[in-house]
């Protein structure tokens, strides 16, 4: 079968079938982060791969924002988990034309964000490359209980960390090759070049045991939200008027915005579930963890698959689905007709 065919997360699953169980994997392939035993414990491990061409554009992007989101973004996985990170392995594939200026900025980005957090590079690869390739091991350690995609029940409440499609406009922002021209402007490109990973939102909501399923919002509202439905076998009602959207996102929208806060990638929020007797907590944990959480939906059975719901109670049609890396890339032939 053609990847275009099959699909980013088909291929996954595929993949997913033919490797063998192990006894110390605890969680595997499936989530934001594996969960595997060693001998003083387990840990987290999460890894991404971004390309030049395809995840980014240097002709937008500096090399010092590149390299703190190579990281935020596996930073973000961990915090889906309700880890907290520690080690990074960090493989570099540079085209000719980069000399050391270069990788210093790019460094510069990484190094300031591992501080941050407690973070520490303990080593990697590099080689020459035809462009510049990034690849991120993080390796994190685990809460009591990680939060897997695979514990939502029908009832549980459904909510999301922060503001949803401010990056995917910016994006499209860049793409018509407009530069920043006000402060709104400035606001949505950097929350595409430098996401917040939601880490301290993440712990406490495992430490607390308040959220029975999560991920992160990398791909888009709808498809990552797919990704817990089918994990846990439900369905999901979204609220249109209660997603979080940003003052900048609002005033340069426009009649396209809301499909960039349903379908937009690279929000890097958290998306999450939870029974409805913790929405106290929740709101009281929101503040604790510094970052608006809002109450968007509800999960539903099965039967009912993923719908949106405008403020006149009508079901929106819903046409991207978020982000796929091999159906993006190479698009399905039509049949002759």
């Amino acid at each position: 079968m053609r990847l275009s065919r099959l699909g980013e997360f088909g291929l996954i699953d595929r993949i997913r079938r033919q490797v063998a169980v192990s006894r110390g994997v605890r969680l595997g392939i499936g989530d934001d982060a594996a969960w595997v035993d060693h001998p003083q414990g387990s840990s987290l491990v999460t890894a991404d791969l971004l390309i030049e061409g395809i995840h980014f554009d240097l002709k937008w992007t500096s090399l010092a924002d590149l390299g703190y989101k190579s990281l935020a973004v596996n930073l973000s996985d961990v915090a889906a988990m309700g880890g907290t990170p520690a080690y990074v392995m960090l493989s570099l594939g540079i085209p000719a034309n980069f000399d050391t200026d270069k990788i210093d900025k790019l460094y510069r980005g990484i190094n300031g964000l591992a501080k941050k957090h407690g973070v520490t590079i303990v080593g990697g690869d590099t080689n020459a490359a035809g462009s510049l390739l990034i690849s991120v091991c993080l390796i994190g350690h685990p809460p009591k209980k990680p939060i897997s995609r695979s514990g939502a029940h029908v009832g549980d409440d459904i909510y999301v960390t922060g503001t949803l499609g401010d990056a995917a406009l910016a994006l499209n922002l860049l793409r018509h090759k407009r530069r920043p021209q006000s402060r709104a402007e400035a606001h949505l490109l950097k929350r595409l070049h430098r996401p917040t990973p939601r880490l301290a939102a993440g712990a406490l909501l495992a430490r607390r045991n308040l959220a029975t399923a999560m991920i992160d919002v990398s791909d888009g509202l709808i498809q990552d939200l797919s990704h817990i439905c089918q994990a846990s076998g439900v369905g999901a009602n979204i609220q249109q008027k209660k997603l979080p959207l940003s003052s900048a996102f609002l005033s340069l929208a426009g009649k396209i915005g809301m499909r960039h806060a349903l379908s937009g990638g690279d929000d890097y929020e958290l998306l999450f579930c939870a029974a409805p007797e913790q929405r106290k907590r929740i709101e009281t944990l929101g503040k604790q963890a510094g970052v608006p959480i809002s109450r968007i939906g509800t999960c539903k059975p099965a039967a009912n698959g993923i719908r949106v719901i405008d403020t006149a109670g009508t079901e929106v049609a819903v046409k991207a689905q978020g982000h796929d890396h091999f159906k993006k890339q190479w698009p399905r032939r039509r049949k002759n007709r």
